[in-house]
């Protein structure tokens, strides 16, 4: 079965475009947002609370944002969502150009921009089964990761060549063009009426939710193993990260790490294509050990060269490890109740990031850099291997355990 074989499918390749066209968006944002808080700032804490005002928004109505996805037409809500966000990151855009960009109004607006990111997750990952047969999940799914990441590299090199060389304001301008191209590419999506799920009573469709998550041991307890590894990895590296780049290899520098992190997820793409483990999870989850990499070296070793292994190795072990996620999810869970698992997945994944977006900048003032970066790696490794204790964690299988051609 050809990798490509889901672009034969109109809404498919719709789906694609939109999700290729936001990520690009939403790689160029946090680059482009967190030089223009340190342009006006200067601080580690500022910067901390601008990201995690919107991460923390973001975890909030997480929740709503799966019920609304299994209720409505989900290619609607990725159009509505993609326009809200592109209106905000206008306005922030405006805000640094006009020179009006205090803390409170980059806080604010970050705000409305992790709200309307909170409505448009759970329908993203939900929506790819209604776009193609069920045989053809695998191929999609990996084929989606190829093209969001190649958004991805795009975004973080565009984002760190237009801050150097435009200044961030201009970045995050760009930033609100693509969000409305997303939105034109979503509204080429066409969906069978029949598989629009309605209901009624928002928390009873929650309990529902609530119980195909819990009711597996394999979802929750790799939803755990993610509220740190995220934590960890992803909140510090957004802070203290740009600031390590500041004081060391230069923004450019920060903005290349990024891509090369995505270009690895790229080549992970690629791998997880063609290598269909018959326990596919299992492996994945290993190779989560992978993401302590750049913490680690941010810590002990904040040089380009080392820094620029160290994203490409956890780019393409953490591919392996969504693809598989993806698709577990997606065969396992019954599709009317897929996005609101999707929504209690991301909820408990990204719950505790904000926290440690919020505490990296007071924690590095308190303890220093290295150790805060240090432990944060440790902590990627000890939570990984408790996941892996899980019976069900190492012993699932998919039934798309074949091997795909390209």
């Amino acid at each position: 079965m050809s990798l490509l074989e889901p672009l034969r499918h109109r809404s498919f390749r719709a789906l694609a475009a939109g999700r290729t066209l936001g990520t690009f968006g939403n790689s160029v944002a946090p680059v482009a947002l967190a030089f223009a808080v340190l342009d006006r700032t200067g601080s580690a804490v500022d910067l901390g609370l601008v990201v995690g005002a919107r991460s923390l928004a973001n975890v909030l109505l997480l929740l709503f944002g799966g019920v609304l996805a299994d209720r409505l037409p989900r290619a609607v809500i990725l159009q509505g969502t993609e326009i809200a966000a592109g209106l905000s990151q206008a306005l922030i855009a405006v805000s640094v150009l006009c020179g009006f960009s205090s803390l409170p109004v980059l806080v604010s607006l970050s705000v409305v921009n992790g709200a309307v990111s909170a409505m448009s997750l759970p329908a993203a990952a939900a929506i790819t089964p209604q776009t193609v047969p069920r045989e053809l999940l695998a191929p999609s799914n990996a084929l989606l990761r190829l093209l969001v990441n190649g958004g991805r590299i795009a975004g973080a090199g565009v984002a760190g060549v237009a801050v150097a060389a435009a200044g961030s304001g201009w970045a995050l301008a760009v930033n609100a063009l693509l969000f409305f191209a997303a939105a034109l590419a979503y509204h080429a999506v066409r969906l069978p009426r029949a598989e629009r799920v309605s209901g009624a009573r928002p928390i009873a469709e929650l309990v529902a939710g609530w119980h195909e998550f819990r009711s597996r041991t394999w979802v929750w307890v790799v939803v755990a193993q993610f509220a740190f590894v995220n934590a960890a990895g992803l909140g510090t590296l957004v802070v203290i990260g740009p600031v390590v780049a500041d004081e060391t290899f230069g923004r450019s520098g920060w903005g290349l790490a990024l891509a090369t992190q995505t270009a690895g997820a790229l080549a992970g793409g690629i791998v997880a294509a063609h290598w269909r483990p018959r326990r596919a999870l299992f492996a994945g989850v290993l190779l989560v050990t992978m993401e302590a990499l750049p913490v680690l070296t941010l810590g002990w070793w904040p040089s380009l060269v080392p820094l620029l292994i160290a994203m490409l190795a956890a780019g393409l072990a953490m591919e392996q490890f969504s693809v598989a996620w993806d698709v577990s999810l997606q065969e396992h869970i019954p599709p009317d109740r897929l996005a609101r698992v999707y929504s209690y997945d991301m909820l408990g994944s990204l719950a505790a990031m904000p926290l440690g977006q919020i505490a990296a900048g007071p924690l590095v003032q308190h303890f220093g850099r290295e150790t805060v970066l240090v432990a944060c790696g440790v902590l990627i490794l000890v939570s990984t291997g408790l996941a892996l204790c899980s019976r069900e964690i190492r012993q699932l299988t998919n039934r798309q355990d074949v091997p795909t051609g390209s």
